[in-house]
Order: C-alpha cells, then sequence, then structure tokens
C-alpha cells in the first residue's frame, strides 16, 4: 500500500481512541506521527497489519470498556485478521505490565508519556521483536509538542490541550497517578498550535486540560490564563473558543472580563463542582467551600452576559448522608446548571478515598444520580425552551441520512457531551455557522430553520 503522498506505506493499522478529549489529543499525536514515519491509517481493524488502542484508565467503567476492546482486537488477532495488538495510554499507565500477565495476547504496552515513540513500537511489532514489550517513560518535566497532529474531529473543530497532568489531590482521583504533575504548554507553543489548526479548517477551538485555570503557575510562577486567552482571541480565521475543566479556584476578575470581554471565547463555561455540602468538598479535598463556590457561581452569572455553566457531581461519595445530598440536590435546584451530569463515587485503588470509611451501596450511589439527574432534567429543558423562538448562530457538524437536515450546535453545546440543533436547510455544509430560528424543543435537543439564506451566502462567501 501506499501513503497519502504516494510513498510505499510501512504498514497499515487500525486505530481505537477512548476516553477523554485529553486522550484524543494524545490519539491525534500519535496518529500524525504515524503518519510522517510512513505508516497508513485504516478505517478497519480486520484485515489492518497492526490495531493500536488508546485506553482510559479514570474509573472502573472505563477500565471495563477499555478492556472489552482490546479483547476484541486479540480476538481478530487470534483468527489471524491482523498480525498484532499495541495497547497504549492510561490503563497501561496505571497498571502496568500486569495487563501483560491478565491479557497475554497483547504485543506491546505503551504508557501516556511513550506516546511520542509510537512508531518504534510499531516498527519492532512488524519486525516480530518481541524481547521488549512495554515503553514506559516518566512524566516530562517540560510539555509534550501537540502540534502535526492527525485529526479523527471533524475538520471545523479541534481540541487545544494546554497543559498536562495535576497538582490537586482530590481523594477520588487518580489522574495525577497516570498524568504526572501539571505541566504547563508555553503560550508561544499553543498560539502555535492554534494557528496550525485553523490553517488546517478549523473555526472552533476547545481548550482542555485536567485543571484550566491552574494554567501558567509551574511554568511563570503566576496562574496566566487570561494572558493565553487574550492571545487566543487573537488569531486570525478563529470563530469560537469554548473554555473547558475550569477549576473553581483561580478565577480571577482579570479572567472573567476576559471571558465577558472577548470576541471569540464563548459564554460557556464548564467548571466540574463535584458536591456543595462542606464536610463532603473537605473528605474529597476540593480546598473550595460552598460559600465560595455559590459566590463565584453568582459573579459568573452577574458579570457574563448569557452564560452558560456547565458542572459535574458525584453521588454516594463515601459517608454521604442523606442530609448532604438533599443539600447538593437544593444547590441543584437553586443553581439552575444549564448544563450537568451527575457520576456515582468510584472506589479506585491507590486514592486516598478508598482508606475512608462508611463507603455506600451501588443502589444507593444510583439512586441519588438518578434522583439529581431527574431533577436537571426538567432545568435543561425549561433552558432549551428559552431558546425557542430566537435566532442562533448554529455550527453545522455533519448531515443525516436524510436529505437536507443536519446537525449543529449553539454557542451552549459542547460537542458529544451537550445537546445537538436538528437544522432544516438547503445550501449549507458542515463547518458553516449559519443563522438559525430555533423552532422547537425534541427532549434535549433543539429544532431549527436557516434564516437569512442570501445574508448567509453572501457571508460564507
Amino acid at each position: 500500500p501506499l501513503t497519502s503522498d504516494g510513498a510505499i506505506s510501512k504498514g497499515t493499522y487500525a486505530f481505537v481512541s477512548l476516553g477523554c478529549p485529553k486522550n484524543l489529543v494524545d490519539s491525534e499525536k500519535m496518529l500524525g506521527t504515524l503518519s510522517l514515519d510512513g505508516y497508513s491509517l485504516v478505517s478497519e481493524a480486520d484485515g489492518a497489519d497492526f490495531v493500536i488502542v488508546n485506553t482510559c484508565g479514570f474509573i472502573e467503567q472505563s477500565r471495563i470498556e477499555s478492556k472489552a476492546v482490546i479483547q476484541e482486537m486479540l480476538d481478530l488477532k487470534l483468527a489471524g485478521r491482523t498480525k498484532g495488538v499495541i495497547v497504549a495510554g492510561c490503563l497501561p499507565e496505571r497498571v502496568g505490565g500486569s495487563l501483560l500477565d491478565e491479557m497475554p495476547g497483547i504485543d506491546h504496552l505503551v504508557g501516556v508519556f511513550g506516546r511520542d515513540e509510537i512508531t518504534k513500537v510499531a516498527d519492532r511489532l512488524l519486525g516480530q521483536q518481541t524481547e521488549q514489550r512495554t515503553l514506559f517513560r516518566p512524566a516530562p518535566i517540560k510539555a509534550m509538542n501537540d502540534q502535526a497532529r492527525l485529526r479523527i474531529t471533524p475538520d471545523h473543530f479541534a481540541y487545544l490541550k494546554i497543559s498536562e497532568g495535576c497538582d490537586r489531590t482530590c481523594t477520588f482521583c487518580a489522574i495525577p497517578k497516570m498524568r504526572g504533575k501539571h505541566i504547563t504548554k508555553p503560550i508561544e507553543m499553543i498560539i502555535a498550535e492554534a494557528k496550525e489548526l485553523v490553517a488546517d479548517g478549523v473555526r472552533e477551538l476547545i481548550v482542555v486540560a485536567q485543571d484550566t485555570t491552574y494554567y501558567g503557575l509551574d511554568l511563570y510562577g503566576k496562574v496566566r490564563l487570561t494572558e493565553l486567552l487574550w492571545q487566543l482571541d487573537q488569531v486570525d480565521g478563529l470563530d469560537w473558543i469554548r473554555l473547558m475543566y475550569l477549576y473553581p479556584i483561580n478565577f480571577s476578575d482579570e479572567l472573567i472580563e476576559t471571558i465577558a470581554g472577548s470576541e471569540r471565547i464563548l459564554p460557556y463555561l464548564d467548571m466540574p463542582l463535584q458536591h456543595i455540602n462542606d464536610t463532603m468538598l473537605k473528605r474529597m479535598q476540593r480546598r473550595v467551600n460552598r460559600d465560595q463556590t455559590v459566590e463565584l457561581v453568582h459573579k459568573l452569572r452577574d458579570r457574563i452576559p448569557n452564560l452558560v455553566l456547565r458542572t459535574t457531581f458525584i453521588t454516594g461519595f463515601p459517608g454521604e448522608t442523606d442530609e448532604q445530598f438533599e443539600e447538593l440536590k437544593e444547590f441543584v435546584s437553586d443553581s439552575k446548571f444549564e448544563r450537568m451530569g451527575v457520576f456515582t463515587y468510584s472506589l479506585e485503588p491507590g486514592t486516598p478515598a478508598e482508606k475512608l470509611a462508611d463507603h455506600l451501596p451501588e443502589e444507593v450511589k444510583n439512586a441519588r444520580r438518578d434522583e439529581l439527574m431527574e431533577l436537571q432534567q426538567q432545568i435543561a429543558f425549561d433552558f432549551a425552551d428559552t431558546l425557542v423562538g430566537y435566532e442562533l448562530d448554529v455550527l453545522i457538524d455533519s448531515e443525516t441520512d436524510e436529505p437536507g437536515v443536519f446537525i449543529g450546535r449553539t454557542f451552549a453545546d459542547a460537542p458529544d457531551i451537550d445537546g445537538s440543533v436538528y437544522v432544516e436547510a438547503d445550501g449549507i455544509e458542515p463547518g458553516d455557522i449559519a443563522p438559525v430560528v430555533i423552532a422547537a424543543r425534541q427532549d434535549y435537543d433543539l429544532l431549527g430553520v436557516l434564516s437569512g439564506i442570501e445574508d448567509f451566502e453572501e457571508q460564507e462567501r
């Protein structure tokens, strides 16, 4: 087979990317590295020379999903329909070489920080060099460069990872064990990457990190997210900047003013809170209390027009009482978060929360999650109803199987986690930002029709 530039290919491979957007960036970097080195990506694992699975190891459910995908690929190998299976990312980083004992059919393991050496591993696999089956590297002291990615998101949006790792010590979380300490990517490196992505057709950049509001502290001695955002806001050709994973600490007045006054930063903030009860927050080691959280939510709402807040909560953390859960419900009811997700507490081996007393039964965790989500559902529906009748810019993501019906997103919707807008229209295509009149709500999604088609076509030209 030939590579995209007509050279002889070193081999074909299929790729499965699991987990969060930060992991997706790692996947795209590996894809870019393999492509530059002469390997050809194919869409089907069946018949490929080898398969790479970039795994998630965050919580038990993620690990179960990762192992199921690995097993599926090992079954293909056993049937002679692929030569090998490489497992990369957070799962091997978390459990180490024991994964080879558990699933001996795996050919090679690559830890999170071995991603830039993925071609060496592919070369070893196809060269049948089996004496070294693991590649683990220590967490780097400088940020890794994410440029020259082969993106698997649609052409018009991309994730922009601004740092790696995390210095927080939340008792429920194993991410620092997998991803290391917080490492800030220099501003100039991020801006160069943003410009490269925009030149590649990106209109929406989704800023991600383990802890976005911590940005800069380790590298510059102070938080510099405001300065980074100001520079990103100047990047020509970019339409939308969306901010994710904002820890509720380090929200300075200057940062809020920058978000509120920018041209391209959307009034959409993803700020995981996890709980509101002071005892729970202390046991979780969140280093923020109820009063500070309530004050921040009010301040953000007061100062950022049309703000959409997304958050996540954990139900059933060890020791959570009925009264503490009722306090959380009341807070959700009062705060009216436009977007919200709820996770049940997952007991993670090696985390401080493992040693806490009063772990709750799964049925209690699940019941509380369902109760909280039921409460949130009406809040989300009520918010969506307020959009009906308005004209909003919608970024078109794809066309449906039904001709003339497209799926897109408003400023209030991040890809893959929030709702969608179904748009009936002619003369638009994925990647367009189209003016759409919202006609109705359908559960969490919206239905709309294109507005001002003549003006839109002139503008897009």
